[in-house]
């Protein structure tokens, strides 16, 4: 494979791009400091010495994310059943069919939130060894592009994810269904083997998470929420800094047709939108003024240009995503115009 070599300057900040399958092998960029400049390579992001604890990790858990991508993607439904067991309920068949059919989709509604505590506990441990002294969050992602990547990594799958979740209701009818059928069984006396699996407490716990409508994105958001109020000796703009350099480099990458006119792929362009949009999701939670705020060290207006540069289809769900997850879009403090752009 040929190797495709990308150079890019943003002042005061490093540049660097996150690589998706075999789309780019490496990526050349500059740090321009007052009076220096340094370049490094991003080649497939191999973790060094320094990072290879948290790295395998963080692997660990990513390993397992396509799987439940394909898992939510299969997901039907048991809504036939369930029509027929409510229109007929004194028809025992129906019932014990209704039941059969829910019960093996909440066991798979439980993997896929068991994986969202396992996703945040992975965005903590990233989180902690970008932002920790005594180095600047613009070394470490010079220093720890490995665990940059595993970052962006998270945050793909995580808008993926949400994506896909908004686009099935099946899920909360289902869900909804075995709650109301695990409390009629309890009021009987009836014990369910199922409650071994799914306890009270767990189906509280999950019946929050599926009734966000970006269940997965509000988990890293809070998440990094607490990060920044747990470590209250660490800078907030450690945390902020990563987050807006981050969004900065994936704007630059997406308007710039010499870099996007390389991309072997579609899904390399909504790699890096969907990494540009979730870090702009948690840097609006966690700065007190948010992102859209003109002190914002986000352009949040050339990052919604560059998605409203896509085609719809393809940028509705991120669009939302900015509309509806974030946390500061409606205060006196945006700017008309990019509430106007969001509209």
């Amino acid at each position: 494979m040929n190797v495709i070599t990308y150079s890019i300057i943003i002042s005061n900040q490093v540049a660097f791009f996150i690589l998706k399958k075999n789309d780019i092998n490496t990526f050349e960029a500059n740090h321009l400091t007052r009076r220096s400049s340094c370049s490094f390579k991003l080649k497939n992001a191999q973790p060094t010495d320094c990072e290879r604890e948290v790295w395998n990790q963080v692997n660990a858990v990513l390993q397992e994310s396509e799987s439940i991508l394909s898992g939510l993607q299969a997901y039907k439904g048991a809504g036939q059943e369930i029509r027929d067991a409510i229109q007929n309920p004194n028809d025992m068949l129906l019932q014990e069919r209704a039941w059969n059919s829910v019960c093996p989709l909440v066991i798979r509604l439980k993997k896929f939130y068991a994986f969202s505590l396992k996703l945040e506990e992975a965005l903590k441990s990233l989180l902690e060894s970008l932002t920790c002294p005594p180095y600047t969050p613009t070394q470490h992602l010079e220093r720890e592009q490995a665990l940059a990547k595993q970052f962006a990594e998270i945050l793909h799958f995580t808008l993926r994810f949400d994506e896909l979740k908004m686009r099935i209701p099946a899920i909360q009818n289902d869900f909804s269904y075995y709650r109301r059928t695990i409390s009629r069984n309890r009021l009987n006396n009836m014990n369910l083997d199922i409650e071994n699996e799914v306890n009270n407490e767990m189906a509280n716990r999950m019946s929050l998470f599926y009734a966000e409508a970006t269940p997965m994105l509000k988990t890293l958001s809070t998440a990094t929420t607490n990060f920044v109020t747990e470590n209250k000796t660490l800078p907030l703009e450690n945390t902020t800094d990563c987050l807006s350099t981050m969004a900065s480099v994936c704007k630059v990458m997406l308007e710039t047709p010499e870099y996007t006119s390389r991309f072997n792929s579609e899904d390399t362009l909504l790699f890096c939108m969907r990494v540009m949009v979730g870090v702009i999701i948690l840097y609006d939670h966690v700065h007190p003024n948010g992102a859209f705020n003109k002190s914002s060290k986000i352009d949040m207006k050339g990052c919604i240009k560059v998605l409203k540069d896509q085609p719809a289809d393809n940028v509705e769900g991120l669009l939302n995503a900015l509309k509806f997850t974030t946390k500061h879009l409606n205060d006196e403090s945006t700017p008309k115009n990019i509430r106007t752009m969001l509209q």
